[in-house]
């Protein structure tokens, strides 16, 4: 088997077989393939796409490569969820507790964020004394006796993604979408769970900028998810505008909290109730999405979803006591306000313009080595449909930066107003089923 003959196969645009994937997968990951023919054959990729079985193929090809987490000591149907990315977007730390206190496991590895805000697991560690390691026996026991534990994902799960992923990023092939549907499932895969319910993103704050593009990637991965056994339903999120009001580290955990409280803002808890509706289906406690959302609506209310929260952060070594007075968690020294010029409705707003000013107020990484500042952070006071008069307050930047004029230009020029009230976007624009 001939490496330069199966470039020249894609090329083409004829199927490979799962042995040639494999072949080309292995190869590269050990170092057996040169930069420039694993290049070519992504560029071919990019050009001629795979069919679902290829797809499916390339996904198993990379779990095959690295570790495969084994959840079977864990009692009852593992269900995960994964999201492709947003700004403000703290679903996990609503969706885990309360999918947790219906006794579904959720078993959860976590990556760390690069770009505008810090990922799960950065934002877990803005509670005090917070552990993101865990040995893989006191990750398993956790899940059996709280319902849930999320953890820092091993450097060694699907390795072969982390290599052609760095490829991608330098030929200009990130945006295929079986590159990137094979990209995600496989770390998915590899975590072990039983089913997968994704929330994918659709909007300026999202990969994918469109709906009609997000569908493209969700149908994908829930192929990919079904022919490799792991029941997988996907559900289309507007990312138009960053999620609640909130974007950064601390100060999205106090609104995961707020929402975990039975307040918070509506778009957090809807998404939050449709997708952990999902995974209360699958997970065999509910018979329909509609009974499952209303049962889950009563615990965000009652606040049993919280006291699972309490349980979860106690058990991996947190500060219990930031749960109940928020206002412990970290604090920025300056609070910058940016504030509108003109009269009118907010129109549009651009939400990865708000992540990067969250990012260069030290929120983010732009490189993987740097630190992130866990009070830095936006907050958003006016969203779209928000009425403003000239001198209201659109925006404030947290951070430990007194002069952060950079952020707050970015922030002026991200939303645009009108003198009408602009038509609101559904936060669910669609599910794609298994």
């Amino acid at each position: 088997m001939r490496m330069v003959d199966l470039i020249h196969q894609k090329r083409q645009g004829n199927p490979l077989s799962a042995e040639e994937i494999t072949f080309i997968i292995k190869g590269y990951t050990h170092g057996e393939l040169p930069d420039y023919q694993m290049a070519a054959f992504l560029m071919a990729v990019y050009y001629q796409g795979m069919a679902s079985q290829e797809i499916a193929d390339l996904t198993m090809a990379m779990v095959n490569t690295g570790d495969r987490i084994d959840l079977s000591p864990i009692h009852g149907i593992k269900v995960d969820k994964h999201s492709t990315g947003g700004v403000g977007d703290k679903l996990s730390l609503i969706i885990a507790p309360l999918v947790a206190s219906i006794g579904i496991p959720v078993a959860k590895m976590s990556g760390r964020g690069l770009g505008h805000t810090g990922g799960t697991i950065d934002k877990l560690e803005s509670i005090p004394g917070f552990k993101v390691e865990l040995t893989n026996e006191i990750f398993i026991r956790h899940v059996n006796e709280y319902k849930m534990a999320i953890v820092g994902q091993t450097g060694n799960l699907a390795p072969a993604d982390k290599k052609i992923y760095a490829l991608r990023d330098v030929t200009d092939t990130v945006d295929s979408i079986p590159l990137i549907a094979s990209s995600i499932m496989s770390k998915k895969i590899a975590s072990g769970a039983d089913c997968i319910v994704l929330d994918v993103k659709a909007g300026s704050g999202a990969f994918m900028k469109t709906i009609e593009d997000a569908r493209k990637l969700a149908q994908t991965m829930v192929d990919i998810g079904n022919r490799l056994n792991r029941k997988t339903i996907a559900v289309i999120t507007d990312m138009n505008q960053p999620l609640g009001h909130e974007v950064g580290n601390a100060n999205e955990v106090r609104e995961a909290i707020e929402v975990l409280r039975g307040e918070g803002a509506e778009d957090l808890r809807v998404i939050s109730l449709t997708v952990a509706a999902h995974m209360g289906v699958l997970g065999g406690i509910y018979a329909d999405v509609n009974t499952a959302y209303n049962a889950l609506a009563k615990l965000l209310a009652n606040g049993h979803a919280l006291e699972t929260f309490k349980q979860f952060v106690a058990a991996q070594g947190g500060d219990v006591a930031v749960i109940d007075h928020p206002e412990r968690l970290p604090q920025a020294k300056y609070h910058l306000e940016v504030q509108a010029d003109e009269v009118g409705y907010i129109e549009t707003m651009n939400a990865e313009a708000v992540g990067v000013a969250a990012m260069i107020s030290g929120a983010g990484r732009s490189k993987k080595d740097d630190v992130i500042d866990p009070a830095a952070g936006i907050t958003i006071k006016k969203k779209i449909g928000d009425y403003v008069q000239a001198g209201d307050t659109v925006f404030i930047i947290h951070s430990h930066l007194m002069d952060n004029e950079k952020a707050r230009e970015i922030l002026k020029k991200c939303f645009t107003l009108s003198d009408f009230v602009p038509s609101s976007a559904p936060y669910i624009h669609d599910t794609i089923l298994f």
